[in-house]
């Protein structure tokens, strides 16, 4: 590995300018200037600067000590002019050589990228920019306009962090229509593998991120509002279950033993409920091991809530709460331009029930229906014969769903009552025996929240792990396994229960605007490079 970290690299397979820049620093250290300081005690950031700043102070506005990446630097021999950028935006400062002595040398070793602090004081230049104006600051003698050296501990300029591998930045243009920036950064591929140079050259990106933060944070209060309890469940677990998915597996060396990591949170949150904590949520993530897509990835964030004498009709007014409160929250209306339409997310939601949605579409009861006619809806709706010759029941059922009735799913829509086999952790329908009290949100035409009544007679809870153990040995390897300590749990009397499980990041794809699931996952998951 080279000295700067790429594997199979020399010195001379580094760019010309990455070799220029390690000169300069090199040069730095020469005049015992550090390339990477230990901490700067910035007194503002730079909005606070620009906000501290009233056009009543002239030119003696208030002194300041900022930090930041240094973004765009242009010298005119005796003066110069740098953009520093913190996470709170942009100030420029304005240098001048006969002001700060010699430390205005310390810019013939600056490059964009650099994090720089300055010290000075905020004016507003002739072309009516807010500008912080670098000085030194007094020496012990009085004098502050003659700084020992660029490295002194009074100067106006401190490098903080010398950048030795430019940003792909892109260029900018300024027209009549604007300001266009063509070029740098753009490969999805890259911006998603090296997510820190992303963040670093696109404040867009970090601004979705920041999205993120409130939305849950927001999600977090509501819970709390309503009683709920904030707890932590295990993720490596010694039986997965809780959805249908295939989990990874790992070791325990010292135990000798599998573990998996936890493809969800209900049965740990649903011992809870035995054990007297009535209503509980966990916001964590979850692991499962099938494909990617673009809202599919291996590791997920979700949040899982139950709450004890409650069932699914409970649930759908917590879920439109939630989702009307944390979008008017973050985006200031409950109207969004998304898919093409205008999606409304006033409550209460459209209610749509499973059966009577499909037979309304196709004239086919998914109730009664055979293999044999599921098969030959899906063919003419476009499916190959050779991937539906494996599948059956259940796993029929729901490619029908896909199929036919999620597509159509476009307005915010609880889709309800789904047949007993694609559900084996929800309670019966009481006024239906073949269906299950079960709905799933849908936006967009896809799934945001998945919510029971909750199983909890052990003995009904027990037949249907053995239903699934059947349908693993046809065949499919998505089941629940059976889990005896569940059961032992159940039978110490789990109250009845609502229980709700809600995609964080399909949700904050919705309220970010953005096209897939890696787009709001800082480090997704990625093949390996080269």
């Amino acid at each position: 590995m080279s000295a700067d970290g790429r594997e199979g690299e020399g010195d001379d397979d580094r760019s010309f300018v990455e070799a220029a820049r390690r000169e300069k620093r090199a040069a730095l250290e020469a005049q015992s200037v550090p390339a990477f300081a230990y901490r700067y005690e910035r007194s503002h950031t730079a909005a606070e600067a620009l906000a501290a700043y009233d056009d009543a102070m002239g030119d003696q506005g208030p002194s300041v000590a900022i930090a930041g990446r240094i973004v765009a630097l242009r010298s005119q021999g005796k003066t110069t002019f740098l953009h520093l950028e913190d996470g709170s935006g942009r100030i420029q400062v304005y240098l001048r050589r006969d002001q700060l002595g010699g430390v205005y040398t310390l810019l013939e070793r600056l490059d964009l990228d650099d994090h720089l602090g300055v010290r000075g004081r905020v004016f507003r230049t002739k072309a009516g920019e807010v500008t912080v104006r670098a000085e030194n600051l007094p020496r012990p003698d009085g004098d502050s306009n003659e700084a020992a050296d660029p490295g002194a501990p009074n100067a106006a300029l401190i490098l903080l962090a010398k950048s030795l591998r430019p940003l792909p930045r892109g260029k900018t243009r300024v027209g009549e229509d604007g300001t266009t920036t063509f070029g740098g950064l753009q490969d999805p591929e890259v911006r998603y593998r090296q997510r820190y140079a992303d963040l670093a050259v696109h404040p867009e990106v970090r601004e979705v991120f920041r999205l993120r933060s409130r939305a849950v944070s927001w999600i977090r209060r509501y819970l709390d509002e309503q009683g709920f309890l904030e707890v932590e469940t295990p993720i490596l677990q010694p039986l997965y279950g809780g959805a249908a998915a295939r989990p990874f597996v790992t070791h325990h060396n010292a135990l000798d033993m599998p573990l998996y990591l936890r493809i969800a949170d209900e049965l740990y949150l649903k011992r809870l409920l035995v054990g007297g904590l009535e209503r509980v949520y966990e916001i964590g993530h979850d692991f499962r091991n099938e494909g990617m897509d673009r809202t599919h990835n291996p590791e997920f964030s979700m949040l899982e809530a139950y709450q004890a004498y409650a069932d699914y009709g409970d649930m759908m007014t917590l879920v439109e709460g939630l989702m009307s409160g944390v979008i008017q929250h973050c985006l200031g209306t409950l109207r969004l331009e998304r898919y093409g339409t205008t999606l409304d997310f006033t409550p209460p939601f459209r209610r749509v029930p499973f059966i009577d949605g499909i037979r309304e579409r196709t004239g086919l009861d998914l109730r009664t229906a055979s293999d044999a006619e599921m098969r030959a809806l899906l063919r003419s709706r476009g499916a190959e014969q050779e991937a539906l010759a494996a599948l059956s029941g259940g796993r029929l059922q729901d490619e029908v769903f896909k199929v036919v009735l999620e597509p159509d799913m476009v307005q915010p829509t609880f889709v309800l009552d789904y047949p007993k086999p694609l559900s084996p952790l929800a309670k019966e329908h009481r006024r239906d025996r073949a269906l299950t009290e079960r709905f799933e949100l849908f936006v967009g035409g896809r799934e945001l929240a998945n919510a029971f009544s909750e199983l909890n007679d052990p003995d009904d809870q027990r037949r249907r792990f053995e239903d699934q153990a059947g349908q693993k040995a046809a065949g499919n390897d998505e089941t629940q396994p059976y889990d005896a300590d569940f059961i032992r749990a159940l039978e110490y009397g789990m109250p009845p229960a609502g229980g709700v499980g809600l995609g964080i990041d399909r949700l904050i794809m919705l309220i970010a605007d953005q096209p897939s699931i890696r787009d709001v996952i800082l480090f997704p998951a990625m093949r390996p490079e080269g």
